[in-house]
């Protein structure tokens, strides 16, 4: 059985555009939510406060829990389990050094990412903010039972929307 790439993001609005940042995933250019891995004895959104800083330079508070997604890498089977979450924007810091392989930053309209669907690093994304348009929200209890995540994966995959 093929492991679960277990990661958090985080959906920051700001006039009606999302943040987004330009990565290299497999020798490509992509466009993702700032997000990653969840450390070790880190919580779901400390993971996702941590990750929007270091990929973006933005500082932000999370919100709410937007939602669980799964995608199956079509070609590889590999499973991919995100932990969306809304998050509001603190502050900017446009000269922070940011992770390897982040080389861009940005603010997109919803308009805007429906026309990078090609270059966004999984169907995730856009549905992840086509859900935060939408208003779609998880209760912020949603997780409790699932903690730690990383020890509880299956049950948390059990309970994600499949994109």
């Amino acid at each position: 059985m093929l492991s679960t790439d277990l990661t958090v993001s985080a959906v920051v609005e700001k006039d009606g555009h999302f943040l987004m940042v330009e990565e290299r995933s497999s020798g490509i250019t992509v466009v993702n939510q700032p997000g990653g891995h969840i450390e070790a004895g880190e919580s779901p959104e400390d993971a996702t406060i941590r990750e929007t800083l270091e990929e973006s330079g933005c500082k932000v508070t999370v919100t709410g829990l937007l939602g669980v997604y799964l995608w199956i890498h079509p070609q590889s089977r590999q499973n991919f389990l995100r932990i969306a979450y809304t998050a509001e924007l603190v502050s900017e810091n446009p000269k922070r050094d940011l992770d390897d392989g982040i080389f861009g930053v940005h603010w997109y309209s919803v308009g805007d990412i429906r026309q990078r669907k090609r270059q966004l690093r999984n169907p995730m994304v856009l549905r992840s903010v086509e859900d935060y348009i939408a208003g779609k929200r998880q209760p912020n209890d949603f997780l409790a039972n699932f903690m730690p995540i990383q020890s509880n994966v299956y049950q948390v995959l059990a309970n994600a929307s499949l994109v």
